[in-house]
């Protein structure tokens, strides 16, 4: 009666192809959670937990014998459940209040309507109060009869029984020192009324250090010094926490002012303050695009292909090096780490990366269309637009597809293959139970549950958006310790967020054309690797959440034309975390030299 035996059913004939599943308190059980996720997506690792303890243990054997799930009750409540997420994503109000925290960037900040739970919370707020989105206000790093009185003036001040703005002193059970909040109304149309609470709690932006260090010729010491002074830390803290003496670090508080023109602490903390309002200020490419942080701004181009769809792509590096084509995954990775990109530079190469139909710009593929064979062809057409005629390729996860399925396409075309944290064709379901629990609910639904897939998708995409991209990176890459020592690094973080914008920001996502990827990299591409004829080299993590080590070790056997190197302390972000080793394995594939 469960999906393992429909399998058995269905290889002696008795049953339609498909699966259901019988049991009807389990039914019920997941079609309550996917209402509960429609009406708040913050609810999806709730029908994650369900859906796999119902699910999951019904996935076995090998692939080629699986049978997908075609439940005609489920698939109703999903296609019902997926109109209630889109009047949620109609309705969102994030336009309206969340965006005032995107304008707080160093200075910790959240909203509340005076209930328990914080409502949002800017990156500041999460840092230095330990809070995010759906925290109790108890969490709050203040005195409880503190907190109890901060709730009663939102209350009062969202609700406009009070002074639009009330300020309060609060003590920090973190530092012991004062926290002045600031709370005022919040226009929104939820039925609660909103305020903001804005604190003098300040957090030191990522990477700053560099840009005072640069600004006032200060060494390190000095600019750590700068940073504890801004943060309000008295001389006698710093000197204890550095192991000096108060007067070593007067001293160096006097090179500071020298260095800096200031006469004072207060004066130095507001032209650091100042510094710190520009640098925060988001740079915006040629095509009027944001881009944050260190990485120079680089503009779209496109292209009409011969259907009529728009195609973008960008480009980085040495405009006249040698081509490297770059696969940016499903996630939409358009961008390498600053380090990354100025290498490219300095070694002659010109990186090339287009946008994938349904991404960014890019128009979609008409519907019905293979997307291996399409999403090919659109690398092609962008190299033969360029004039290009020989290009090595650097993929990740299960783009590898596209590369080998391009260099067979158009032989000669591809000098050579390097994947990093690549996917290869499953084979067993037991493959599947090896990832982690994010990447699992997804792949495995890919292959088992393809007509639910796309509700999963959309949901997923609903949250991270609620959450801001940072936050549901780490929730669902937490499993993966040296993803998240990757992730932790700034111009890794800068590259990954900021190159993600092609599949998502807050008012857009790329959830269908990231849907159609994932089934399309779960089908069988065994053959595509088999027929590979040009150099293939793997980089593989041993902390991998998506394709663990034991898995490519199972699969290396089918296919032993692959060169594969595993690199300790690295995960699915091993291009990011490993760039230098990936461009040192590129370099005798580039064109001109195999």
């Amino acid at each position: 009666m469960f999906l393992a035996m429909k399998q058995r059913e269905r290889g002696s004939g008795r049953v339609p192809p498909g699966a259901q599943l019988a049991e009807r308190d389990h039914k019920a059980e997941i079609v309550d959670r996917l209402y509960d996720v429609a009406l708040d997506p913050i609810r999806l690792e709730e029908l994650l937990e369900v859906w796999e303890g119902r699910i999951g243990p019904l996935r076995v054997g090998t692939l080629e014998r699986a049978v997908p799930l075609e439940d005609p009750e489920i698939e109703a409540h999903t296609a019902r459940a997926t109109v209630f997420l889109d009047r949620f994503e109609a309705t969102r109000e994030d336009g309206a209040y969340r965006s005032v925290l995107e304008d707080i960037p160093r200075s910790a900040a959240f909203l509340s309507d005076g209930g328990s739970r914080i409502v949002a919370a800017n990156r500041a707020a999460r840092l230095a109060f330990a809070v995010d989105e759906g925290a109790p206000l108890a969490d709050l790093p203040f005195d409880p009869d503190d907190i109890a009185t901060l709730r009663d003036v939102i209350l009062k001040v969202a609700g406009g029984w009070a002074e639009k703005v009330i300020t309060l002193r609060i003590r920090s059970l973190v530092t012991g020192g004062p926290v002045i909040v600031r709370v005022s109304p919040v226009e929104s149309d939820r039925t609660a009324p909103l305020a903001l609470i804005l604190s003098t709690e300040l957090v030191w932006p990522e990477g700053f250090e560099q840009i005072v260090r640069e600004a006032f010729g200060l060494t390190m010491a000095e600019v750590e010094i700068v940073q504890a002074i801004t943060l309000g830390l008295p001389l006698k803290d710093i000197a204890e926490a550095r192991g000096r003496s108060v007067e070593t670090v007067r001293t160096q508080l006097r090179s500071i002012l020298s260095k800096t023109e200031t006469h004072s602490q207060s004066e130095l903390v507001r032209v650091v303050l100042g510094l710190m309002d520009v640098a925060l200020i988001p740079a915006v490419a040629a095509d009027g695009r944001r881009g944050d942080g260190a990485l120079e701004p680089v503009p779209f181009r496109e292209m009409r292909l011969g259907d009529g769809r728009r195609l973008e792509w960008i480009e980085f590096g040495a405009p006249d090096g040698v081509p490297v084509l770059f696969m940016h995954m499903d996630y939409g990775l358009i961008r390498w780490p600053v380090p990354a990109e100025r290498a490219a530079v300095a070694q002659g190469l010109r990186v090339i990366v287009p946008v994938r139909a349904g991404y960014g710009r890019t128009d979609p593929h008409p519907r019905g269309a293979e997307r291996l064979t399409a999403c090919s062809r659109d690398y092609a057409a962008v190299l033969d637009h360029l004039g290009l005629s020989r290009v090595a390729v650097i993929c990740m996860g299960a783009d590898l597809r596209f590369a080998l399925k391009l260099s067979q396409m158009r032989p000669g075309l591809v000098s050579g293959i390097v994947g990093c944290a690549a996917q290869l064709p499953l084979r067993t379901a037991a493959q599947y139970d090896r990832m982690d629990k994010w990447q699992r609910f997804i792949l495995a639904n890919a292959r088992y549950a393809p007509r639910v897939l796309p509700f999963m998708v959309k949901a997923g995409f609903s949250l991270a958006r609620r959450l801001g991209k940072e936050a549901f990176f780490t929730q669902v890459n937490g499993g993966s310790p040296a993803d998240m020592q990757a992730f932790a690094q700034p111009e890794v973080r800068e590259a990954i967020l900021l190159g993600s914008d092609v599949c998502m920001t807050r008012k857009w996502s790329a959830h269908e054309a990231f849907t159609a990827e994932c089934i399309d990299s779960e089908r069988d591409w065994s053959d595509l690797v088999r027929a590979a004829a040009v150099p293939v080299v793997l980089l593989q993590g041993d902390q991998d959440p998506q394709t663990p080590m034991l898995t490519i070790r199972e699969l290396m056997g089918d296919f032993p034309a692959l060169d594969v190197t595993f690199l300790p302390g690295t995960g699915q972000l091993l291009f990011f975390a490993e760039w230098q080793t990936a461009l040192d394995r590129l370099r005798p594939l580039l064109p001109g030299r195999n």
